[in-house]
């Protein structure tokens, strides 16, 4: 079993590239070694927003617990050392996998 959070943002406008270049850079090392699986990830340029899945084994409460470890860590407060806002409004939620099996 594996949880799976869905995260939406709309980026500060003017900040596309930048922050595409920074989660390429970033979220690919960083994430994996918290013990999360990057699922997904789509730029919309024309709507300035970025759209990506990441999830972790385990159920909700495990995930969650997880997540408290990985934003608590040196290693994400490095990964976000200087960086600027980039992402103006954010919608975070957990998904449901109801592909045909």
């Amino acid at each position: 079993m594996k949880t799976i959070q869905l995260r939406r943002y709309v980026l500060v406008d003017g900040e596309y590239d930048a922050f595409v270049a920074w989660w390429e850079s970033t979220m690919p090392r960083v994430r994996p070694a918290a013990g999360f699986a990057i699922e997904f990830a789509y730029g919309i340029r024309e709507s300035n927003e970025f759209v990506w899945a990441v999830s972790a084994e385990g159920d909700r409460d495990a995930f969650l617990e997880l997540e408290a470890t990985y934003l608590a860590s040196d290693a994400r407060a490095a990964a976000f050392e200087g960086v600027p806002q980039r992402v103006a409004a954010y919608d975070i939620r957990f998904a449901e996998d109801v592909s045909p099996a």
